[in-house]
């Protein structure tokens, strides 16, 4: 008998935030990019979206949480995975990302990276 997982994801989300440590960068703001994997087993195929993530809900959460300004990146991945888990318990594997574009340092910087994972098992 096989098992299948399946993966949901949102690659690449672009949003403006106030995200910083520094207090000018609260203000000033940054352009960031968020990856969003989710992987579990699944429930069926009968195409019903009941049985799946929704990547919309995940597109919602990820919004909803770039505008609740944060001093760390990770507070914000730490937030969009417990949203997920929140609205999806079923999921065992969530992974999230963050780069944060050209950010304000000496330098020519593409950009800085944050990851958080989420396993559901050991």
């Amino acid at each position: 008998m096989s098992h299948f997982k399946q993966t949901v994801a949102l690659k690449d989300v672009k949003c403006f935030a106030l995200h910083g440590y520094y207090p000018e960068e609260q203000l000033t703001g940054n352009h960031f990019i968020i990856d969003l994997t989710t992987e579990f087993t699944p429930m069926g195929f009968d195409d019903e979206l009941v049985q799946t993530v929704n990547y919309e809900d995940l597109n919602n959460i990820i919004i909803a949480e770039m505008k609740n300004t944060q001093k760390l990146l990770e507070t914000v991945l730490n937030n969009i995975i417990s949203k997920v888990i929140e609205k999806y318990p079923f999921v065992e594997k969530i992974d999230v990302g963050i780069k944060k574009l050209h950010p304000p340092m000496p330098g020519q910087i593409g950009h800085s990276f944050v990851q958080l994972s989420y396993s559901a098992t050991n």
